[in-house]
């Protein structure tokens, strides 16, 4: 098969690539698994097939430039991918530059970044197509000599004859080198790993580090244009509310204030459209924020006026005690199982709304006019981003441009476009460029949050204590509630995630998912629903250790069973990632080992001292290995968690070092879920606020000591897995088990807070 690699060196000029350069075009051969699918209940809001162009150039000067079709929001997707491309042509690190590609679905292809998928999806393209130009390279010397392409060399930015010594530079060869057909796959010459300069090493800092360290990088809410004005919107403090009067003289009173403009609410489900409310605009930030605090409204609340987390979480525990649930999951005969087991042990666990909280708040300017738009936004998502701007625009979609910043975090809420269509909406109206910031407070008041869930589990063991029958109630409203009219039931895409696949080795499964309306919007968050299945799952499975009177890691690892192979298809998961269960079943033996490092790393079974404990975790996500071992101390009620053992086996590591960011970043944001973080509502309203109230870990609740381990497990011919996402679920299950270790008491909500001091 030809790989999709074009020679579009003719079109450089179009592509802003200048005169005389090789530019390759770089796509994924399409998959049947990746076909265009409809937003809606039944399907992963996901419209675009993931094979999108990524253009490798080469100037006359010798400078490689690999524009990148994803965000770089601190997970070092930039700098990874051009790892790869440089070490295939054998290009010198120093003359290899990163372009951002704007938003461009025909051109690009799939821009989401998120589900943890970009070099996963795209190092061997990227691989083939570093090979492609350097191939490319060595035949335009060739010819250029007179000798045989086997005589010469590319490497270290020069191309070399064996027999005379002479070398050429990649710059110097470019034109020529433009003018050659692809080389089919079958003459490409990948290098062997073991030649890797970049790849799989440590050291190659970030290609922005320079720029973010001197203050020179650009975020979205670092953007200025000619003209801009500035705004901030008073929007509904209940989903669903609208405005019920408006008195906004005081507002336009304020010196600065230019106008106030009313955005409408959107129909329901709202997808990505913004919430409506009162915008102030203003010749400055500040101004708008004070004319926006003068405006005096009342609002008419709506059908979710009344949401209260503590009764709609009563409302879920009451909805996981009866069988009513639509069965997902059947393996067994788990009634029958119950009956005959030894020992019957259930517990239910609960984890409250959770809000993205990215550093860099949503930010976003838009100018709209002569027919035409230009963004530019801290965007996840930038073609779902033009094409959302050209519908409520009512422009043509070729006449949107979205360029895409650097994000200082994004964890999937910067996937959600809604805070750029409302910088359009303003900016067409104004008929200057507007930037629309978005306070902390606005943050963390109209989110789209990560799902409350009710997790119920119930086991029958044996009389060796072994588990014979399982049983998972799961209730929490889903994401396809933004897409479709309240689905009301977790969509395959969520239950895939650690519910329909999980590994473990017991003969009678069953799984059942009760209805649950959303009152806020639901949206993606880092790890999505791995979250509350690992909690409950690995939470249990040391209960249940604990009920048969064994020792939590033995258990587990008994529990995960033997090495095995497992199609998640033929055990009730029919998303898997979206990746072809073939080339990635789950493979227990990597959940064992990753399992086993972290124990001998934290010293398991070592005599602990009065109110510490270890505890233990492992899961499986976005087709990765995740294991944490915690260490806890409690004192006087107060928890803290000194040590952090994490491994992880993802495959082949393209960028060892973001690698044991991403997890450290995961433990950091794991304990935070387990100790302090949550988001509740009163009259349908979120309670916190700011950093005061909404609680992320500080200095003083960080682990003293965080150590990563990186297993391996298949070369870089293998299938990889994610990196970004799965070192998150298992931190949670990790300490709240520790925390019973010293304690006694079994955490089963979230955060732990105060619950150790009643």
């Amino acid at each position: 098969m030809r790989d999709m690699i074009s020679n579009v060196s003719r079109r450089s000029v179009l592509l802003g690539l200048g005169a005389g350069s090789l530019v390759l075009a770089v796509g994924l051969p399409a998959r049947a698994q990746e076909e265009p699918v409809e937003f809606g209940a039944d399907a992963m809001p996901n419209g675009w097939r993931d094979d999108p162009n990524v253009f490798i150039s080469i100037a006359p000067d010798g400078i490689v430039t690999v524009t990148v079709h994803r965000s770089e929001m601190g997970q070092g997707v930039r700098t990874s991918i051009a790892m790869v491309v440089a070490d295939e042509l054998g290009a010198d690190w120093d003359q290899v530059r990163v372009a951002q590609a704007p938003g461009d679905e025909p051109r690009y292809g799939n821009q989401d970044t998120d589900g943890s998928r970009s070099l996963r999806h795209f190092f061997q393209p990227m691989r083939r197509a570093g090979a492609a130009a350097r191939t490319m390279l060595e035949e335009a010397a060739a010819q250029q000599w007179g000798v045989p392409v086997d005589e010469v060399r590319a490497e270290d930015h020069r191309v070399v004859h064996a027999g005379s010594d002479r070398s050429i530079s990649y710059g110097e060869l470019a034109a020529a080198a433009a003018e050659l057909p692809v080389p089919d796959r079958g003459g490409l010459r990948l290098k062997d790993p073991a030649s890797f300069r970049y790849v799989g090493k440590g050291g190659t800092g970030l290609v922005d580090n320079m720029d973010i360290t001197t203050g020179r990088a650009t975020y979205g809410i670092d953007v200025r244009r000619d003209g801009m004005l500035y705004a901030v919107i008073a929007r509904p403090p209940v989903f669903g509310g609208r405005i019920a009067s408006l008195d906004d003289s005081a507002a336009l009173a304020v010196p600065g204030v230019e106008r106030v403009i009313t955005i409408e609410p959107p129909t329901v489900p709202t997808e990505f459209q913004p919430l409506g409310g009162v915008a102030v605009v203003a010749r400055n930030t500040w101004a708008a924020i004070q004319g926006r605090n003068a405006l005096q409204i009342e609002w008419e609340d709506g059908e979710h006026g009344s949401y209260s987390s503590e009764d709609f979480r009563a409302e879920l525990e009451q909805a996981v005690q009866t069988p009513d649930g639509k069965l997902v999951l059947n393996r067994g005969d788990v009634e029958d199982a119950l009956s005959k087991a030894s020992d019957r042990i259930t517990a239910e666990y609960y984890i409250p709304h959770l809000a993205q909280a990215p550093m860099e708040p949503p930010a976003a300017v838009v100018d709209v006019r002569d027919g035409s738009a230009e963004a530019w936004a801290c965007v996840q998502a930038p073609q779902v981003t033009k094409l959302r701007l050209a519908e409520r625009l009512g422009i043509p979609e070729d006449k949107v441009v979205v360029n895409v910043t650097l994000l200082g975090g994004g964890f999937g809420r910067k996937s959600k476009p809604d805070f750029v269509i409302e910088a359009a909406i303003l900016s067409q109206q104004m008929g200057a460029p507007v930037k629309v910031t978005w306070t902390r407070e606005d943050d963390l008041h109209h989110s789209f949050y990560h799902t409350v869930s009710v997790e119920r589990m119930e086991a029958g063991l044996d009389d060796q204590g072994k588990p014979v029958a399982w049983l998972h109630r799961t209730a929490a409203p889903t994401i396809g509630s933004i897409f479709a009219p309240d689905p009301q039931q977790k969509l395959p895409f969520e239950l895939g995630m650690g519910l329909t696949n999980m590994p473990l080795d017991i003969p009678n499964v069953r799984a059942e998912n009760p209805q649950s309306p959303a009152h806020v919007r639901i949206g993606w968050y880092r790890s999505v629903s791995n979250i509350p299945h690992a909690f409950a799952i690995q939470s249990f499975v040391a209960e249940l250790a604990h009920a048969a009177g064994r020792d939590p890691r033995d258990y587990l690892l008994e529990v995960i069973g033997p090495d095995r192979l497992i199609d998640p298809t033929q055990i009730g998961d029919v998303w898997n990632y979206g990746e072809n269960p073939e080339r990635y079943p789950i493979d227990t033996a990597r959940l064992r080992r990753v399992t086993e490092t972290v124990a001998d790393a934290i010293g398991w079974g070592r005599e602990m001292p009065s109110g510490s404990g270890l505890g233990l975790a492992a899961h499986y996500s976005f087709v990765s290995y995740v294991a944490v071992a915690a260490e806890v101390e409690v004192t006087d009620g107060n928890v803290s968690v000194p040590r952090v053992e994490i491994a992880i086996d993802c495959g082949a590591q393209v960028n060892p070092d973001r690698i044991r960011s991403q997890m450290e970043g995961a433990v950091i944001m794991g304990v935070g879920q387990a100790l302090t973080t949550q988001i509740t509502f009163q009259d349908g309203r979120a309670q916190q606020d700011n950093f005061d109230t909404y609680l992320i870990p500080r200095m003083e609740t960080a682990p003293r000591q965080i150590n990563v381990h990186l297993v391996s497990s298949g070369g870089y011919d293998q299938p990889m897995g994610g990196v970004g996402e799965p070192g998150l679920p298992p931190v949670t299950p990790a300490i709240v088990n520790a925390i019973f270790a010293a304690t006694g008491k079994r955490i089963r909500s979230l955060p732990v807070g105060d619950q150790l001091r009643s």
